[in-house]
């Protein structure tokens, strides 16, 4: 597989200028355009399994019968029936940069998620501000929460796509758990990826760890979530910036739960982006003294973001703790997938990591419901088992 550089990355951006495809008559046409970059990007490897095949789906989804009541899976499919990678790996790419450079041309092509995210609240650090989505159960009847969870949506996403396709409100409202959905902006990334390749986005104190991080403390603070119970999960590029926060806020952030995702500083810049997502992974960055426990889950038919990805965000969360450890594994079926779940704890019984591989999962959210984009309705509920695993970790604390 080639690697395709900056420049002619650029140059492929440049035939998408108004009048510069061929029969575009000054005005461009947008679906010529998308076709242009797609053929590009597969020219030097970058298509991947994103693109559109007879019989399958963006994400690979499984059209397996759905547990919930939402009826049948149709993994990448928003609402209004627009499938979320229909333009190949644009829509599934993360690296900002990339997105960038597509926004002025490719701006109308993109999925939108769920709908609009108008009358979402806004939260400001030194850093920036983002909107977010805010569920609070109303069970709780004006009493304190049991804990608080950061859910980081994947590119093109939004907050109220995010909460419908992984059904973490219903869960949240089971346990009476509060839900903070931050927005990427537009600004920050033109297809609202996290800017997990950034190196002004890995460090604490400085860009969107800071602002994230400020964001829960503050809405913990208001609705008196108790000490130590503060939680992150994420898709994607979310899953990469839920890791990011648990090295950088280690003691803000209890737990972690990665979806398909990339370890801590995989990347420093947009070459390196495309090199971590094939799985072309460097050395362990994390220096933490004593790792966030984290669950991962990972599909073994991700071609978005390798499988092996996963298993290094597993062994990182293991790297660094001290004393011995006791490891189980459990093979298994549930939803109509086969699993394979790896369980770590020290000698004293606290939890470490749980890593899920999935076989046969996509890129998409595990056991998830069809109202959301990147969601497969087969598999373990990835969601149900996250709270599980966070609710374990406090319970050890």
């Amino acid at each position: 597989m080639s690697f395709m550089k900056s420049d002619t990355l650029r140059r492929a951006m440049a035939r998408l200028r108004p009048g510069a495809l061929p029969g575009s008559g000054g005005a461009g046409n947008q679906t010529d355009a998308a076709e242009y970059v797609r053929q590009t990007l597969a020219r030097h490897g970058l298509a991947g399994d994103a693109a559109p095949r007879d019989g399958a789906d963006p994400a690979g989804a499984s059209s397996a019968a759905r547990r919930s009541q939402s009826g049948q899976s149709q993994s990448g499919q928003s609402q209004g029936g627009a499938q979320a990678g229909s333009f190949g790996p644009l829509s599934d790419l993360m690296s900002g940069s990339l997105s960038n450079m597509l926004s002025g041309a490719m701006s109308g092509l993109m999925p939108d998620g769920q709908g609009s995210d108008a009358g979402l609240a806004t939260h400001t650090e030194p850093a920036g501000a983002r909107d977010y989505l805010l569920h609070v159960p109303e069970s709780l009847n004006d009493a304190p929460p049991e804990g608080l969870v950061l859910m980081l949506h994947g590119c093109t996403q939004t907050p109220r796509d995010f909460a419908a396709g992984t059904a973490m409100n219903a869960l949240a409202d089971q346990h009476r758990l509060i839900v903070v959905y931050p927005a990427q902006a537009r600004g920050a990334n033109a297809q609202s990826c996290w800017n997990w390749f950034s190196r002004g986005d890995q460090q604490r104190d400085r860009g969107e760890p800071s602002i994230l991080a400020g964001m829960v403390r503050a809405v913990a603070a208001e609705h008196d979530v108790p000490e130590g119970r503060i939680y992150v999960a994420g898709l994607s590029a979310g899953a990469a910036m839920a890791v990011i926060l648990g090295e950088t806020y280690p003691e803000v952030f209890a737990a972690v739960g990665a979806h398909s995702g990339l370890p801590y500083a995989a990347a420093r810049d947009v070459p390196q982006a495309f090199a971590a997502m094939r799985g072309e992974l460097g050395a362990r960055k994390s220096d933490t003294a004593r790792p966030v426990p984290t669950i991962v889950f990972h599909g073994s038919a991700d071609g978005t973001v390798a499988p092996s990805n996963g298993a290094r965000i597993h062994t990182d969360a293991l790297g660094a703790a001290p004393g011995a450890q006791l490891q189980t594994e459990t093979s298994g079926t549930s939803g109509g997938r086969s699993f394979r779940r790896t369980s770590t704890t020290d000698d004293t019984g606290a939890v470490l990591a749980e890593y899920w591989q999935i076989e046969g999962l996509g890129h998409a959210w595990s056991g998830g419901d069809r109202a959301g984009t990147y969601t497969d309705a087969a598999g373990p509920d990835a969601s149900a088992e996250m709270i599980r695993f966070f609710q374990s970790v406090t319970a050890k604390a």
